[in-house]
C-alpha cells in the first residue's frame, strides 16, 4: 500500500502537504489516503515505478546494500519497517540540501515492497548520494521530472491563493503538489474548469497543471 507524500497545507480547501520527515513517520504508521466513491483527482495513480507525470519510467534502480545500522534511526526503531524509514529520512535530507534545491521533486513509498520511489529533475550527484544512501531490504527508483519541488510549491501556492476565483463558473475545491511533478487540482467540474485554469496561469505552467473531480472540499492526506 503506497503513501503519497504532500508538502502544502490550504485552510479549509487545500491539499495538506507538510514536510516529508513530518509525513514519514505519519505514512508508515497506518494513515491511509481516505477513499472516496467518485473518482478523484489522485486516483489515477499508478504503481509505484510506472512512468507518470512528467516522467517517463524508471531511469535507475539502486537495490540497498549497506548495512541497516549505517544509517541513524529515523523515528521508531522496534517498526518492522524502520530500514524503510531510515532511507527516507535520509533522501528528506538530501532533498532539503542547499546543493539539490534544483534536482528534488518529490517521493512515495510502498511499504509492501519496502521501496521508494523518488522523482528529480536528472543530477547525478543527487542519484549517487541516493543510491548510497539504500540500506539492505530497500529499493529505491529514481524517476525524471521536469520541475523542482520549490517550483511546484510556488505554482501550487499561487493556484491556492485563487480558490474563490471563479466562484460561480466552478468550484476549486483542492490544490497541492503531487510529488510526481505537477500541481493537482480538484474541482467539481473539471470539463468547464480545466481550459479556464490552464489559461490562466500560461502556456508555460499549463503541463505541469492536473484538472480532476473531486466531490467536496477537503483536507488530502497519506
Amino acid at each position: 500500500m503506497k503513501k503519497h507524500l504532500k508538502k502544502y497545507l490550504w485552510t479549509f480547501v487545500v491539499v495538506a502537504i507538510v514536510a516529508v520527515a513530518v509525513l514519514v513517520a505519519l505514512a508508515v504508521h497506518g494513515l491511509m489516503n481516505p477513499g472516496a466513491d467518485e473518482e478523484t483527482v489522485s486516483d489515477a495513480r499508478p504503481k509505484a515505478g510506472a512512468g507518470t507525470g512528467t516522467g517517463t519510467g524508471v531511469d535507475r534502480e539502486c537495490v540497498g546494500t549497506r548495512p541497516v545500522d549505517s544509517l541513524p534511526h529515523a523515528y521508531d526503531d522496534s517498526s518492522p519497517l524502520e530500514p524503510l524509514e531510515r532511507v527516507v529520512a535520509r533522501i528528506d535530507k538530501l532533498a532539503h540540501a542547499h546543493r539539490y534545491a534544483a534536482a528534488y521533486t518529490g517521493l512515495s513509498l510502498d511499504e509492501d515492497s519496502k521501496s521508494v520511489d523518488v522523482w528529480r529533475v536528472s543530477s547525478a550527484a543527487f542519484d549517487d548520494d541516493v543510491c548510497g544512501s539504500v540500506v539492505k531490504g530497500v529499493t529505491v527508483r529514481l524517476h525524471d521530472a521536469d520541475l523542482d519541488r520549490k517550483t511546484l510549491d510556488a505554482l501550487a501556492e499561487r493556484v491556492g491563493d485563487d480558490m474563490s476565483r471563479w466562484d460561480g463558473t466552478f468550484q476549486m475545491r483542492e490544490v497541492g503538489v503531487d510529488e510526481r511533478g505537477f500541481v493537482r487540482v480538484g474541482v467539481d467540474d473539471p470539463d468547464k474548469a480545466e481550459p479556464i485554469i490552464k489559461k490562466a496561469y500560461g502556456a508555460k505552467n499549463a503541463p505541469y497543471i492536473k484538472v480532476g473531480h473531486v466531490n467536496q472540499a477537503s483536507a488530502l492526506t497519506g
